[in-house]
């Protein structure tokens, strides 16, 4: 397992290749299809973001309601594909990578290699062992959204593994 810590410099980047398993510890963000879209809408009404996409990793998820002890409760991937639309935008605006379920297109793959990025898998129906990764959790966007809001996020070792790599390459 390669230990990664965020935010990611592109010389680790770099370094990482499809199908290299991760620990990632650091703050990501999440967002998953309301999120988008009203990103997007600040984006097209040329409203600044509530925050900072630069070199940020968004996790395609909603986090559950915490139990009490808990920073956060389970909170696994949602399916990639949905994300499709926006990904390569919000990579050319400096996003610095994804961590969600499954295969995205090929216009995704292309803004990973174009931008020296990168996308991770995370497991399907492994919510409650992410859940445990995350030790912080704050909406900062979008509150009226709920579970769809953003979510900023402090995890350790969340496990995932690279899915396309910053030169093209895929374990799909």
């Amino acid at each position: 397992m390669i230990k990664l810590t965020l935010p990611l410099d592109k010389k680790t980047v770099k370094s990482l290749k499809a199908g290299d398993s991760v620990l990632i510890s650091g703050t990501i963000m999440t967002a998953r299809d309301c999120a988008h879209k009203r990103i997007f809408e600040y984006i097209k009404e040329g409203k600044k973001l509530p925050f900072e996409l630069k070199d940020a990793i968004i996790y395609y998820a909603g986090p559950c309601p915490a139990k009490p002890g808990m920073a956060s409760g389970s909170c696994g991937p949602t399916t990639s594909t949905r994300m499709d639309s926006f990904a390569p935008t919000l990579l050319d605006m400096g996003l610095g990578g994804m961590i969600g379920k499954g295969e995205m297109s090929g216009e995704v793959r292309e803004a990973i290699k174009r931008n020296t990025c990168v996308y991770f898998a995370a497991i399907g129906g492994a919510g409650a062992l992410y859940g445990n990764a995350i030790k912080k959790s704050e909406c900062i966007a979008f509150a009226d959204l709920l579970s769809e809001a953003v979510y900023r996020l402090e995890v350790v070792d969340f496990p995932a593994v690279v899915a396309y790599d910053c030169d093209g390459n895929s374990i799909y």
